[in-house]
């Protein structure tokens, strides 16, 4: 007498269908980028000056300037890595 098995879905569960979408990695590089620049906003808000004194006197550059240099090449590095897909060459 043979019995049969019952038949294997292919399809992800409701449960492991939600946790692939909590790690969908275009999520944690648009959440990385949102913090680099939020970063560069409470500076802006609340960081200090740079001073420089020169022969005229002093000048006063907000840091945040110098500080949002590095954040948009931190967000070039991040959105190509994130976004980027293993196939690309440029």
């Amino acid at each position: 007498m043979a019995t049969a098995s019952a038949p294997v879905s292919d399809t992800p569960s409701e449960s492991r269908g939600r946790r692939a979408r909590f790690v969908v990695p275009e999520m944690w590089t648009s959440l990385a980028i949102g913090v680099i620049w939020l970063v560069v906003l409470v500076d802006a808000l609340f960081g200090p000056d740079i001073v420089v004194s020169n022969a005229s006197g002093f000048t006063r550059l907000p840091s945040a300037i110098i500080l949002a240099l590095f954040a948009w090449l931190a967000t070039r590095v991040v959105a190509k890595q994130g976004f980027g897909h293993p196939g690309d060459a440029d």
